[in-house]
């Protein structure tokens, strides 16, 4: 029976929904670098299309007609996303990106401990001592702003350490946390090694252990791939991408609960995001507005919030449970590859669907190399996770990574192509094959 969950004929359906894969029809590569970016349906392109050729105006500024009409598909948008991540719509700040919604919350926290805010920003201010707790398997997005805030404050930044093949868990966690822990962060999907943090017990054991910590999550490779709900999950704040849920680039999303968003201090002040100024002083509106600082990205959000009703008709449990049957698929295969290492979770283990390989004496930027000019698509080097590569012992991997269009067909190239590289660079051992493993 095929793994395809979604099904062979519907996913061949929904790749003509993109234009990138309905054009070149069967010359199209084997796409197998959504982790980094996804590639996005003719419907998201033609809503941002649609805004920019009918509705263009500024949001939120002045009052006329056309304003109004931007500002209520400005909005409807955020709820409309709010929705698909399990949040309200007075949770969900609009970002550049992932990155930038990570930053938010430290410069938040760092303009808090050096006395801006007031009162209620006092429950962010850290002190000499205090403790920051980041999983040495973090993308640089969730590590460094954590670096910058200990540097700013004297706070001490605490690595949860993985082990061997890049994993971690309640354990590792448990032996770092204190009663002066005021941050824990952490991906709930492994860029690197497609490993699944378990959130609710995760936050569980910060809450026992460490009440008075904020916990902070990554959900880049989560969000545009499994179910969300991140009100229900615990967490306190937590930051995702557009352009890797099928959106534009330049857009991305930051959760928090609103009483946090209400008090926490915003990294970037200007128009849009005050009540009252005077030339001493400046009060701020309440979230999300206090945090969208200049002139929004409207017509990112309209097409991003298209991604969001495309992903949900198509059911985020199907599509979870199709990637986690294509990862499945290619870790098994590595596993039988001879000269191949496979980072993350072994074979029969549950993991995101994203393989990450080191193929024994050729480097990652050569095995990516080959691997286009065998017309597949994949991400080579550290990943932005240099700690966990150099806990692993290696430089760079090779990585390949499903979204919903990806076919068992375009696996199966990465899995022949991926045999035939030591071979190719004159390393391999007597007897080794190339071929499909399935």
């Amino acid at each position: 029976m095929s793994s395809d969950t979604l099904g062979a004929r519907r996913v061949a359906d929904l790749r003509l929904d993109f234009p990138v894969f309905r054009d070149a029809g069967e010359h199209a590569p084997a796409y197998l670098d959504s982790a980094a970016t996804s590639q996005r349906p003719a419907r998201v392109l033609d809503a941002e299309r649609e805004y920019l050729e009918h509705h263009l105006a500024p949001v939120h500024r002045g009052a006329s007609a056309a304003v109004g009409r931007s500002t209520t598909l400005f909005e409807d948008a955020r709820a409309t996303v709010a929705r698909f991540v399990g949040a309200g719509e007075r949770e969900l700040v609009w970002a550049e990106n992932a990155t930038d919604a990570l930053n938010i919350v430290a410069l938040g926290m760092a303009d808090a401990s050096a006395g801006l805010g007031g009162a209620e920003a006092s429950r962010f201010a850290l002190h000499p001592g205090d403790e920051l707790v980041v999983v040495e398997a973090e993308h640089h997005a969730n590590l460094i702003p954590w670096q910058r805030l200990a540097a700013r404050t004297g706070a001490v930044l605490r690595p949860v350490r993985v082990d061997a093949r890049g994993l971690w868990g309640p354990a590792e966690l448990a032996a770092v946390l204190s009663p002066r822990t005021r941050v824990v962060a952490f991906a709930e999907v492994s860029n690197v090694t497609g490993f699944l943090a378990p959130v609710a017990e995760l936050v569980a054991l910060v809450r026992e252990r460490s009440p008075e910590a904020l916990v902070v999550l990554d959900a880049c490779q989560s969000v545009p791939h499994r179910p969300s709900d991140l009100a229900a999950s615990g967490v306190d704040f937590a930051a995702f991408s557009g352009h890797k849920m099928l959106g534009p680039n330049g857009i991305g999303g930051l959760y928090g609960r609103a009483e946090l968003l209400d008090a926490l201090p915003p990294a970037r002040t200007g128009g849009s995001t005050i009540t009252r100024v005077t030339l001493e002083h400046a009060e701020f509106l309440p979230a999300p507005h206090r945090f969208e600082a200049g002139t929004q990205p409207v017509s990112q959000v309209v097409a991003l919030a298209e991604a969001a009703r495309y992903l949900d008709e198509l059911g985020m449990a199907e599509v979870a449970r199709h990637e986690s049957a294509l990862a499945a698929r290619m870790a098994e295969a590595v596993a039988e590859l001879p000269g191949v290492r496979l980072i993350g979770p072994p074979p029969g283990e549950e993991r995101a669907g994203l393989v990450s390989v080191v193929v024994d004496d050729v480097h990652a930027h050569d095995v990516g190399q080959y691997l286009d000019e065998a017309g597949v698509v994949v991400r080579v080097g550290h990943h932005c996770a240099q700690p966990l590569h150099r806990a692993l012992g290696v430089t760079a991997t090779t990585r390949a990574s499903a979204h919903v269009y990806t076919t068992e067909d375009e696996v199966d190239r990465f899995i022949d192509a991926l045999g035939g590289v030591r071979r190719f660079f004159g390393v391999a051992g007597a007897g080794e094959q190339t071929g499909v493993v399935a």
